[in-house]
C-alpha cells in the first residue's frame, strides 16, 4: 500500500509533500465536490491511498484542475474537455500541464484576476516575502492591484513563475530577460499583423461587396472609413470572427518554434542534448 510519501500521480517530478482532497480543493479553490466529480469523469487520475485510506494528490492534480479551469473559462463545455484532456500523453507531469495552461490562457485577452496576498500565497501554497513579489512582477505572472496588499494575476504564468522562485536568478537578471522577450516578440507581432492584415484581412473585405472600408485609389492603402452602415464595431467582430481560429495556432507555433531555437542555442552554447523531442515540424519546416 502506497504511503504519504509515495509518489503521486502526476507529481511531474517536484518534491513537494501529498495533499489531501480537502488541501487540493483549497489551493485549486474549487469544492471537493468538484475534484471528486472530475474524478468519476475521467478528468483527473486517481489519488494514491495512503494510511487510513486516505488519498494523497499531487502537483499535477492541482495543474490539471487549473488547466481545465482554464478551458472551460474559453467557453468549453465538459465533453470538449474531455476530448482536450485525451489527447495529452498518459504520462504528462505538472510543469507540461502548467504550460499548456499557459497556451490557453493566452488564447483570452484580459484574463488577469484580482487577488489578495493571502489568497496569492494560499494558491502557491507557501509563503511569499517581498523579493518573491518582487520577481513575481518581472516575469509578468502578478502586478500591483488597485488596493493595499492586492494583485492582479496572470493565471496562465503564475504556476510556471512560481517554479523559478528558488532558483537563483537576481531580480535584474529577470528584469533583462522580459526586456528582450517583450522587444522580439512586439517585432513578431507587428509583422504577423501586417502579414494577417494585408493577406488574410482586406482579400476578405474585397470579398464582400459594398460592406468595408475599400483602398484608397491614389495610395492603394486601405481606406480609413467604411460603407454606409459599416460601424468601427461591426469591423471590429468581423476581425475577431476572422482571427480567432488563427491566434492559438500562432502562439502554439511561436511556442514550437522558440523551445527548438532555444535547444539549438544551448547545444551549441554548453554542449547540452535535448531533453526531448518537439512534437511535430517546426513552422516552415519541409514535409517529411
Amino acid at each position: 500500500m502506497a504511503t504519504g510519501t509515495t509518489a503521486v500521480p502526476g507529481a511531474g517530478g517536484t518534491d513537494e509533500p501529498p495533499m489531501t482532497v480537502d488541501e487540493l480543493a483549497a489551493r485549486a479553490g474549487v469544492t471537493v465536490r468538484t475534484i471528486r466529480f472530475y474524478g468519476t469523469r475521467g478528468l483527473l487520475p486517481p489519488p494514491v491511498i495512503g494510511p487510513r485510506r486516505v488519498g494523497h494528490y499531487g502537483p499535477g492534480h492541482l495543474s490539471r484542475l487549473a488547466l481545465i479551469e482554464e478551458l472551460q473559462r474559453q467557453g468549453m463545455t465538459l465533453a470538449a474537455v474531455e476530448r482536450y484532456l485525451e489527447q495529452l500523453p498518459p504520462d504528462i507531469g505538472a510543469h507540461d500541464l502548467a504550460i499548456h495552461r499557459a497556451l490557453v490562457a493566452s488564447w483570452v485577452p484580459d484574463s488577469a484576476e484580482v487577488v489578495t496576498r493571502e489568497q496569492l500565497e494560499r494558491r502557491l501554497g507557501r509563503r511569499l516575502g517581498d523579493d518573491d513579489i518582487d520577481k513575481l512582477e518581472a516575469m509578468g505572472a502578478v502586478a500591483r492591484g488597485p488596493g493595499p496588499g492586492t494583485y492582479h494575476v496572470d493565471p496562465g504564468l503564475l504556476m510556471l513563475a512560481a517554479e523559478l522562485l528558488d532558483i537563483p536568478i537576481a531580480y535584474e537578471t529577470i528584469l533583462a530577460a522580459r526586456t528582450i522577450l517583450l522587444e522580439h516578440t512586439r517585432s513578431v507581432a507587428h509583422e504577423l499583423t501586417r502579414l494577417f492584415r494585408d493577406e488574410v484581412w482586406q482579400p476578405y473585405r474585397d470579398r464582400e461587396p459594398g460592406d468595408g472600408p475599400g483602398r484608397n485609389e491614389e495610395s492603394g492603402e486601405p481606406s480609413e472609413r467604411g460603407e454606409p452602415g459599416d460601424t468601427d464595431a461591426e469591423r471590429a467582430e468581423a476581425m475577431r470572427t476572422l482571427s480567432a481560429p488563427i491566434r492559438p495556432l500562432i502562439v502554439q507555433a511561436l511556442v514550437t518554434a522558440f523551445q527548438r531555437s532555444m535547444k539549438e542555442e544551448l547545444r551549441s552554447a554548453f554542449g547540452m542534448a535535448a531533453d526531448r523531442p518537439a512534437v511535430g515540424p517546426a513552422p516552415g519546416d519541409p514535409g517529411r
